[in-house]
């Protein structure tokens, strides 16, 4: 087998939705002739821990780890957090808002630790996996970003074995993120940020995208740097994992219970649900007696006030933060998955990788986001949902009391299929295989 490095911050025990990727991935590199080595940080800053994760790991797999210094315990004690607590991501805020300690540690964050907190993990990497690569016979290493500081171990790598091939791997944006922005970046900073960026697109033999509009926007800046192989943009979407989707009797929720899994942050606020969720309630007695309205996972203090504000508090089934075999679960006891774009610029191309975890649960998706986006376009492929755009409450409220009253949609299990782990692998494989 052809051995594969693969670069990610996010592995196992790590929780949350950075680790799914790459963890699948290498669930089924080998049905396809690769061996996947995977290099991670020892002792790395994780949101969440989630050990049922683990099993997915197969057996014999490489994993090799070595220290991370990252400024955090700095960070914690600076905004008066103990050393224990854990780092939340996209600015996310459970109990209070942001005071002008996070305000100013925001900008030390964006102006000094550039491409991010992991910089200083980047030449102590390089140098490892130098050698590693000498004595192993590597030919491929991919990158996953973010954190981008991935990208720029494996640029280094790059320039130093003039053979390997490389893959750089987005699972979001750089500066194109949404919350960008909000990073507060003086010209100088905003410079470097643009500049690493450019380096790895330019540099890479292939730059891979979990989007289409992302894949575009990284063409364009490609483009307009003068470079000229316009072929190494490529998009292979997550996905859903068929052995994870929970088999026999499902007891469905008793009430009509719409489910949102996952960080919801003041960006991913649905302003427009609560107020169509007010409105149904007040007009509709049956409605108001079967409504739940289930969040798993953390939430921004400005999305509970909202719920408050518009009296929907009393119908909130909260739920913190649960295993990933545990979520699958919820999904699939669920009349409803809410599903939430960010209202910001970039909102075209997102494309999250729960949507697709919401898939395999065969239970209708509700989505509040672009008409005209990435999103839109695969549901509306596969049949597996309806979308209401950000300011459309007439078509949301109507979107929901259609499932109410027992619209049912035929999902397209043709098209439904197409996003399973393994056949994304299979994709992957083919692509390493050009190389």
């Amino acid at each position: 087998m052809k051995k594969v490095l693969i670069l990610t911050y996010y592995w196992p025990p790590s929780g949350g939705a950075g680790v799914q990727r790459w963890l699948k991935f290498v669930k089924y590199m080998h049905a396809f002739g690769y061996e996947p080595i995977v290099y991670t940080a020892e002792n790395g800053e994780m949101p969440v821990i989630d050990e049922s994760l683990q099993k997915d790991i197969p057996k014999g797999t490489i994993v090799l780890k070595t220290p991370i210094w990252e400024p955090y315990n700095f960070y914690k004690k600076f905004i008066g957090r103990k050393k224990e607590d854990k780092i939340n991501a996209s600015f996310l805020s459970e109990n209070k808002k942001a005071g002008l300690t996070e305000k100013i540690s925001v900008w030390i964050r964006g102006n000094f630790f550039i491409p991010d907190a992991r910089k200083f993990w980047i030449k102590p990497s390089i140098n490892y996996l130098n050698d590693y690569i000498q004595k192993n016979k590597i030919d491929i290493v991919i990158s996953s970003g973010p954190p981008h500081s991935m990208h720029l171990i494996a640029l280094g790598l790059k320039k130093t074995n003039k053979n390997l091939k490389w893959i750089a791997d987005f699972r979001d944006p750089w500066t194109n993120i949404d919350f960008y922005e909000k990073l507060m970046l003086t010209k100088w900073a905003d410079n470097k940020h643009h500049k690493q960026e450019l380096s790895v697109l330019q540099n890479a033999d292939i730059v891979l995208s979990v989007g289409q509009t992302m894949s575009n926007e990284f063409l364009e800046m490609y483009k307009n740097s003068g470079g000229v192989d316009l072929n190494k943009f490529e998009v292979i979407t997550n996905g859903y994992d068929d052995e994870d989707v929970k088999t026999g009797t499902i007891t469905k929720d008793a009430k009509f219970s719409i489910a949102h899994i996952g960080t919801l942050v003041k960006d991913r606020n649905p302003q427009i649900l609560w107020k169509a969720l007010r409105k149904i309630v007040s007009e509709n007695e049956k409605f108001k007696n079967q409504l739940e309205i289930k969040l798993v996972g953390k939430i921004d203090i400005y999305v509970k006030e909202q719920i408050d504000e518009f009296g929907l508090t009393q119908f909130v089934n909260k739920i913190d933060y649960l295993p990933h075999d545990k979520v699958i679960e919820e999904q699939q006891k669920s009349k409803l998955l809410l599903l939430l774009v960010n209202n910001t610029k970039n909102a075209k191309g997102i494309l999250t990788g729960k949507f697709f975890e919401y898939m395999s649960a065969n239970v209708p998706v509700l989505a509040i986001g672009p008409c005209d986006g990435d999103l839109a376009e695969i549901i509306t492929k596969t049949k597996t949902g309806l979308i209401s755009d950000f300011n459309d409450e007439q078509t949301l409220e109507k979107n929901i009391l259609d499932y109410f009253n027992g619209k049912v949609i035929e999902r397209n299990e043709a098209e439904v299929k197409k996003y399973s782990r393994k056949e994304l692998t299979k994709k992957l494989c083919e692509l390493i295989d050009k190389l």
